[in-house]
This record gives C-alpha cells, sequence and structure tokens, in this order.
C-alpha cells in the first residue's frame, strides 16, 4: 500500500536532522528532499565537523539528491527545511532548479527573503510556517543553552 505524506510528517523529518545537528554542536538546521512522495536525501548542518562554511544542510541536502537522482536538476522535488535558507543556498537551489521549497521558520537577520523570492528559480513554490513553532523553539532553545 502507498502511504501519501503531508508536509507536516515531512518537516518532522527535517527537525530530527536539525535535533541530531543541535546534539553535534551545529546550528540545528535540517532538511529533507522529496521526490514522489518519497524522502530521497537528509541532511544536517556540519559546518563545525567539516570545518566548512558551506556545509549547511541544505547545500548537503541538494548534493545526496543530485547523487541519488543522477541529475544536477531537482524540478520534481521539493526541499523541506527548518529554517529560511540564507543567500547562498538559495543561490543554489536556483541553479537546481528546484520545484518546490517549504521552511518553518524565518530568518529576519539571513534568511533569502530580506532580498526577495528572485532569487530562487522562477519556477520554485514557496511555503513557509509548517511546523513553525517547533522549528523556532529547537534555535532558540539552541542558542539559550550555547549563552550559558
Amino acid at each position: 500500500m502507498f502511504t501519501i505524506y503531508d508536509d507536516s510528517y515531512f518537516m518532522q523529518q527535517a527537525l530530527m536532522q536539525a535535533k541530531q545537528a543541535a546534539t553535534e554542536g551545529e546550528v540545528p538546521v535540517g532538511a529533507v528532499i522529496v521526490a514522489q512522495n518519497r524522502i530521497i536525501a537528509r541532511a544536517y548542518n556540519q559546518t563545525e565537523r567539516l570545518n566548512d562554511v558551506t556545509a549547511h544542510a541544505e547545500i548537503i541536502a541538494l548534493t545526496a539528491a543530485a547523487d541519488y537522482l543522477g541529475s544536477k536538476y531537482l524540478t520534481e522535488c521539493t526541499l523541506f527545511v527548518t529554517l529560511e535558507p540564507c543567500v547562498m543556498c538559495a543561490g543554489a537551489l536556483s541553479w537546481a532548479q528546484l520545484g518546490r521549497l517549504v521552511y518553518g521558520a524565518s530568518d529576519d537577520k539571513g534568511g533569502f527573503m530580506r532580498f526577495g523570492k528572485s532569487i530562487l528559480h522562477p519556477k520554485t513554490q514557496v511555503e513557509f510556517g509548517i511546523l513553525m513553532e517547533d522549528c523556532q523553539f529547537l534555535m532558540k532553545d539552541f542558542f539559550e543553552k550555547k549563552r550559558k
């Protein structure tokens, strides 16, 4: 039997990735990429582990999804990510021609929407606010603990 999952289910999967990042001392951002109702890539921030400022969850997930599909274009895919992507990640999503982007919490300081949706590919659909409170709590909790 084929189960149809909703956006909340996939964002919960991204949240699990973000929680893994937090346990490793990484900024808790998690991502999953979905094609045909199936997760084809999972990732979380690994900038500390890899000593690489580009090792954001979105970039790692893009690489894994492209490898899985054998294509650099992700026109039929949806990226679920717990935090609004930064400008660097939005640029990569544009080059990948991502079909749909769904993010949980907004990032007023570093998110791409400060510059507008035009950073993304023109055909990319954008939705936000899925499990927003859970995504926000994870970030706030992480940084509160870091400050102690």
